[in-house]
């Protein structure tokens, strides 16, 4: 059997993936049922799919809520932080473990993050858990996180 090789279109296409507000394109595949006890039915735990094609970056945004990020095909994904202290990291979601990229990060809440892929796409999943709302979610621009954080603004 001939192995097919996908391109971004076909993916995107396949798992009916729809433009998502801080860049790329997405689609939620899993909310719990279960809800957490006292907070007006937020879900335990929430999942998307999500590509970020060549030329593509995610505006710099934050979570409310620790994000689990898994790498499933294409190239590498390079991720910016920046913790609430002010700290930089750079770090690398992909399957090369030899060349130092992880398939599975976990990004702490409240780290600002950005993010790009290395080559024509990168494919990957998020879980957030508690489940994830936009009202927890909070968008910026490259411009106001320099303001915010001016000893790391040569790093981006």
């Amino acid at each position: 059997m001939k192995k097919t090789v996908l391109d971004a279109d076909i993916i995107v296409s396949l798992l009916k993936l729809v433009p998502h507000p801080e860049g790329g394109v997405f689609r939620e595949t899993y909310r719990a049922a279960s809800a957490i006890t006292g907070t007006n039915g937020r879900s335990v735990c929430t999942a998307i799919y999500y590509m970020l094609r060549e030329g593509e970056q995610s505006e710099w945004h934050r979570v409310a809520q620790d994000e689990i990020y898994h790498f499933y095909a294409g190239h590498a994904l390079e991720l910016l932080l920046i913790s609430p202290e002010g700290e930089f990291k750079r770090r690398v979601l992909g399957s090369n473990l030899q060349a130092g990229e992880e398939p599975q990060i976990v990004i702490p809440a409240y780290y600002w993050q950005c993010s790009r892929s290395t080559g024509a796409f990168t494919l990957m999943g998020c879980t957030v858990a508690p489940g994830f709302l936009y009202e927890d979610f909070e968008l910026s621009s490259s411009e106001a996180i320099k303001r915010r954080y001016p000893h790391l603004s040569h790093l981006f």
